[in-house]
Order: C-alpha cells, then structure tokens, then sequence
C-alpha cells in the first residue's frame, strides 16, 4: 500500500462504496420515510450480491499485491521463514483486507441462512472491519511521525466515523441521519486515500522543503528542517478541511437532488394538533347550529328528521 496505486486504487473502491450506500439509503429513505431500515449492503436487480462480491475481489486481489506480487521475490518471508522488517506492512495491509473479505464471505451466509439476527451480525461484521482498519493503522509498524503520519492520522478520523456510525446502526436501524454519515464517511475515506497517494508519491506535488527518501525499500516524505516539517503538516490540515467540506457539499447537493427526483416536488402537509382540535370544535357548533334550525322549523316539536350527527365538508361530500 506504501505506493501511489497502492492508495489510489482501494481508495477509489471505498469512494465507489461509500457513493453506492449514500445513493441507495437516500433512495430508500425518500420512497419510505417511515419504514426505512438501515441495510449494511444493496442488492442489485442482476446480481443479488454483486457488492458483495466485488469487495471479495478487491480484497483477494489487495492481499496478493501485497503479499505475493509485490515482493520482489513473489513472497513476504525471508529464506529462513521470518518476515523482514520491510514486509512488516504488507502483512498488516493484508490484515486490513483479510477482515472485509471476511465481511463480504459471511454476509453472504447469514443472507442465505436468513437467521433472526442476520441484520445485527452482517454491521458486527462491518464494525470489526473497520476496527481492524483503525488498529492498525494506529499501531503501523512504518514511520508515521512526518508528513505521512499527519495524513494516516487525519484518516484514522474517518476510519473511527465510519467504525461508530457501524456499531450505532446496530441498535438504531431505522436511523437515516446514522447511516448518511456513514456513507459519507466511506466515501470520504476513499477521497482522502486517493489524495495521499498522489500528494504523497508525485515529488512535484511535495510540500516546500520535503523531499522523497529511499528507506528499506520504500519512499518515505522527508523534510529538510523541522520548520519546513511543522509548515507540511499545517498544510495538510487545510487539504484535509477542504476535502472534508467539500464532501459534505457534495452529500448535500445529492441528498436534495435524490429527494427531488424520487418526490416529484411533491410535499406533505401536517397539520397541528392543536387546529385539528379547533377544527373539530367547529363541526361541533357547526351540528348544533343545525339542530337549532330543524327546531325552530317543527316549531318547537319533535324534528321530523332524522338527526345530523355530522357535518360533512365539501371533500367529504365529493368523495
């Protein structure tokens, strides 16, 4: 993962992710306000679990870069079967992919099985993942003290979002506002990966006074003085800002262009309580008024008809 591709490539699969549950739970929540259910995965009208088997593909496929082909002798160990030290992160990478390969495996399952708690354990099976994802980029055996430490640490911000939204959906599964921040959260994991592979591994794109360093056997962001380290962290900071507002822009704006789109502009009326008590006081007087005129009618007597127990409004009647 300590390459340009190696963050571009599972960051645009977490954006790709992060954008499909956004779109979908805005969708669901539109055409059912009231019994919407937060879904930890989307079926497809094709392929029932092709998310799911896209995130097996992208984790067997991220665990065979980091263990097999990119090692330059097509595998992690040393020839007396240790692991170097310049393997420590495949391993760890690896880690990472093994625990939501294990998600997308076993989501399957409990679909199939269809147990009681089938809802509960598939976000269980999400949490872990993404607590694997934070603990190990928390306790990364790399050097994460420099300018790529402030973006691992700007990322284990999101991971942890996306980790709580996951574990409070397991409680609260009817919470849009809960799994609209996961979402985002997701898909902004998958912008910020992308962002540090490029800024990260394009030296045109290092900040003033840093440079790139070869050290076992991976390039690691070197700067030239601690004022110019303290200056690439602060700028960090303001990417990250910016990135982060921009999201939230951009979850907005789709929110309201997929409320649009699924309610046609159509708008629900509510009406308060109290008018609706004032309304019914209303067809109170409004029947005694009547009683009144049918007396005065029969001069007094009895009413030769039949008594109104209801006054009927005009929708009423054309109904």
């Amino acid at each position: 993962m300590g390459t340009l591709v190696g963050h571009v490539a599972p960051g645009f699969a977490f954006f790709i992710l992060g954008f499909w549950h956004l779109l979908n739970h805005m969708r669901l929540h539109a055409l059912n306000p009231t019994s919407y259910t937060y879904l930890p995965w989307f079926p497809t009208s094709r392929i029932k679990y092709l998310e799911l088997y896209l995130i097996i593909s992208a984790s067997l496929a991220s665990i065979s870069m980091e263990l097999i082909i990119g090692p330059d002798r097509h595998q992690p160990f040393d020839p007396d079967g240790t692991i170097p030290s310049n393997h420590l992160q495949n391993f760890e990478h690896s880690n990472i992919s093994m625990a939501f390969f294990v998600y997308a495996i076993f989501s399957i399952l409990l679909d199939k099985f269809d147990p009681p708690a089938k809802l509960g354990l598939t976000h269980l099976l999400g949490a872990i993942a993404f607590g694997q994802q934070l603990l190990i980029f928390h306790l990364h055996s790399a050097d994460h003290m420099g300018v790529e430490g402030q973006y691992h640490w700007l990322l284990q911000i999101v991971v942890f979002v996306s980790l709580l939204t996951t574990l409070i959906g397991i409680c609260h599964q009817k919470s849009f506002l809960n799994s609209f921040v996961r979402s985002l959260s997701i898909l902004l994991q998958g912008v910020w990966f992308m962002v540090m592979g490029f800024m990260l591994w394009t030296p045109k794109l290092l900040p003033k006074g840093c440079f790139l360093n070869l050290e076992e056997g991976h390039h690691v962001v070197r700067c030239h003085s601690e004022e110019d380290l303290e200056s690439a962290k602060s700028l960090v900071n303001i990417q990250f800002s910016w990135y982060l507002i921009g999201v939230i822009i951009f979850g907005m704006l789709l929110y309201l262009v997929t409320i649009n789109k699924f309610l046609g502009g159509r708008k629900v009326e509510y009406q308060s309580i109290s008018k609706f008590e004032a309304k019914m006081e209303e067809d109170e007087v409004d029947v005694e008024a009547q009683k009144k005129i049918i007396r005065v009618i029969n001069g007094g007597g009895e009413s030769r008809f039949l008594p109104i127990e209801k006054s009927f409004a005009p929708m009423d009647i054309e109904r």
